[in-house]
């Protein structure tokens, strides 16, 4: 039996803003225009990250760096039309406001790593090396994108309609340890509200084995 600490919220309640213990920003709050603005991947093999980020999930160029020991590769999305129909233009214009732009991913290739074996590079979801879980992309459609993923041969993690233990995920390691146990019939098994949008939900491995979530836009995570 796991001696877990309960945390205080009712059991799969979504709660926006939580417990309403957020305190207001002031005016001068010295956070104010701190922005989340990418996230870096170690990379080993450039043309095989680079096809999947941009052939198969869309992103664009906005700039890549030699630096000397690496190299950078920023990712983004085009926001309008006239951005998606020129990609030279896109990288440009949003290059020169890189600082306020949101949702980069920067892939981060340190010369040499492509000679090393796949999995060089830990992702962060294999015991025991927790830590990092995944990336979170939302897509129109994810029955459609997860399809023309699997014709490519991209890995599926979590195909949509699970939802387990497993592919939450929490390893059996964990479990051993006294961590994420789950016991049927208490507030430690999976809510079935949760399940229900998590069902919705598919993961996916790209070529370094980062997971990657594929989220509906248009779930409502309120609906009954």
């Amino acid at each position: 039996m796991s001696s877990q600490q309960v945390p205080p919220f009712p059991h799969g309640v979504f709660m926006p803003n939580g417990l309403k213990t957020d305190k207001p920003l002031e005016a001068n709050d010295p956070t104010i225009g701190y922005k989340l603005n990418h996230f870096m991947l170690r990379i080993r093999d450039p043309k095989k990250s680079m096809h999947f980020y941009l052939d198969f999930m869309g992103m664009r160029t906005v700039f890549n760096m030699n630096v000397g020991p690496f190299t950078i590769y920023y990712l983004g999305y085009p926001q309008t039309d006239e951005h998606r129909a020129n990609p030279e233009q896109f990288g440009g214009e949003t290059a020169m406001k890189l600082q306020h732009t949101l949702g980069l991913l920067e892939l981060y290739h340190v010369h040499g790593s492509e000679k090393q074996d796949e999995g060089y590079y830990q992702t962060g979801n294999m015991p025991p090396n927790l830590g990092f879980g995944h990336l979170g992309f939302t897509v129109p459609n994810v029955p459609e994108a997860l399809e023309r993923l699997k014709k490519a041969g991209v890995e599926v993690v979590k195909d949509l309609g699970v939802c387990t233990r497993e592919s939450i995920p929490i390893s059996v390691w964990e479990n051993e340890r006294g961590v994420g146990v789950e016991v049927k019939g208490t507030e430690s098994e999976i809510h079935k509200e949760y399940a229900k949008v998590f069902e919705k939900i598919a993961f996916v491995r790209d070529p370094d084995g980062y997971v990657v979530e594929l989220v509906p836009q248009n779930m409502d995570p309120l609906a009954p």
